[in-house]
């Protein structure tokens, strides 16, 4: 495995790959690397040539008031499991090899983010959509792998590059999670031990919806209702949002007859996690919302 951090010596190497006609896939990651990351390089080497991650902690898509400063870095550590999981290049830029000058460009979302963590961090997957512009063309990515634990996040990615003709296909990889249904996320290191304990009855309150649905519930307001109860009753975190919608259109449902999306997220005293489960109209998790 070779690290390469600066724009330049990644689209030489790139180019040369993509000469050779050799598949490219790539795993965009902010780093701190845990199983979640590890399925989706796992993912990527099955269906890859040559296998590029990304480790880039982007300004752009974190808040004035958000954890820019204290997410979790640890680069020998994320290193040595991109290495383990046959990573080809690892491309590690800092902020300003990835940002040198004032931009004369800005990209707008504007469909997709006024609902879930959008709602709330206003200008946030404008970064998003920025900085994996960016990363797509340096990268010249064929394939590119994305955790299903980001459902907002990816539903705007593929719409991104569908409406931009980017090349890049979208490869959406189920959530990884614990043995007691945990979403993998870098921000649980932040949990105290109690609190690391409830989080496990997020997942089991995304189940509740999932079988009131099996069992013919069409109403979303009944359906949230039982979700936020369930949550209030196991856990002493603050419910930011509970919400039902299409997917990944992410739009308002007054009956549960299409795809949809089952998100939450709940806000612990030093860390804010989500969750979801994406499910068609007869509660049936779908593996692949994009086929």
């Amino acid at each position: 495995m070779k690290v390469i951090r600066t724009v330049n010596e990644m689209v030489e190497i790139a180019t040369s790959v993509k000469a050779n006609d050799q598949t490219i896939g790539f795993v965009p990651t902010m780093g701190y690397l845990h199983d979640g990351h590890a399925k989706l390089i796992d993912q990527c080497r099955k269906e890859s040539q040559i296998v590029i991650v990304s480790i880039f902690v982007n300004p752009l898509q974190f808040g004035p008031n958000e954890d820019f400063e204290r997410y979790p870095r640890d680069e020998k550590r994320d290193c040595m499991i991109a290495e383990s999981h046959g990573v080809d290049y690892i491309f590690i830029p800092s902020v300003e090899e990835m940002y040198r000058d004032n931009s004369s460009i800005k990209l707008q979302v504007v469909e997709r983010t006024n609902v879930l963590c959008g709602r709330s961090r206003a200008g946030h997957f404008d970064g998003v959509v920025t900085v994996l512009a960016k990363l797509f063309h340096i990268t010249k990515a064929d394939l590119a792998f994305f955790g299903m634990k980001d459902a907002q996040q990816i539903a705007v990615v593929k719409a991104f590059v569908d409406d931009l003709n980017f090349s890049v296909k979208i490869r959406p990889v189920p959530t990884i999670r614990e043995d007691d249904g945990l979403a993998r996320s870098s921000r649980n290191v932040y949990l105290s031990q109690q609190e690391r304990a409830d989080a496990a009855s997020l997942y089991s309150s995304l189940k509740v919806g999932q079988h009131l649905i099996i069992d013919g519930e069409k109403n979303p307001v009944m359906i949230i209702d039982e979700v936020k109860k369930n949550i209030h009753r196991h856990t002493n975190g603050t419910i930011d949002y509970v919400e039902i919608l299409s997917y990944p259109d992410l739009k308002a449902v007054t009956v549960i007859n299409q795809q949809i999306i089952i998100a939450i997220a709940v806000n612990f005293q030093k860390a804010r996690l989500i969750d979801n489960l994406v499910i068609n109209e007869h509660g049936i998790i779908v593996r692949d919302p994009f086929e």
